[in-house]
């Protein structure tokens, strides 16, 4: 059984501002970030038995959409003996909006996982107010710290600094996600890569 602790983290702005804390090195930032052009979502998932985190960012919206392509791409991740030895697949959830067990588009995207992977996945959600508990969100709390005060003035520093943290001792995987999801239950349309 694989044990996933699984969320996704606010939005990161990306351009030369401070991110609440004291910039690095001699270079100044922006204390406000009116005006961002580029953002980021990053969605998370920690396997609770290994202890590998793997994050992906994405460049449009947190959809139901956007999590399954993430748990989807945490799956192709894995090794051959690793798939054949899962049997069942436990996720950790809060209950928001684009991960809710009454979302159709998230629970529609599921199944078609569930049918391309050949394991059941078990959703586990957090009551109201208590997914604070959720273990992803300590590793949310491990990256603001690790690139707090840093400049993240483009997405490959923003990918760098996210790779040079470590959780448990290793560094996560991580990768920026390629498809444009709209808001909202439709289906999505791939599209380049954001610059």
């Amino acid at each position: 059984m694989k044990r996933l602790s699984m969320d996704c983290k606010a939005t990161v702005n990306i351009g030369d501002f401070s991110r609440g804390g004291k910039t690095r090195g001699d270079n100044k930032a922006c204390d406000h970030d009116m005006g961002c052009k580029e953002k980021y979502i990053p969605c998370g998932i920690v396997d609770e038995d290994s202890g590998q985190l793997h994050i992906a960012f994405g460049s449009s919206h947190k959809t139901s959409d956007f999590i399954v392509d993430t748990l989807q791409g945490w799956w192709n991740g894995l090794s051959p003996q690793e798939k054949e030895d899962t049997v069942l697949i436990q996720i950790k959830a809060d209950n928001g909006p684009e991960s809710s067990g009454v979302r159709t588009q998230f629970l529609k995207r599921m199944v078609e996982l569930v049918d391309l992977i050949g394991k059941p996945i078990h959703l586990i959600y957090y009551p109201p107010y208590h997914s604070k508990y959720n273990p992803i969100e300590r590793c949310w709390g491990i990256l603001e710290l690790h690139w707090n005060g840093a400049r993240l003035v483009d997405k490959e520093v923003m990918l760098a600094w996210t790779q040079s943290m470590t959780w448990k001792g290793m560094h996560p995987v991580v990768e920026l996600s390629k498809k444009g999801l709209p808001k909202g239950d439709f289906p999505y349309q791939e599209c380049n890569e954001a610059s």
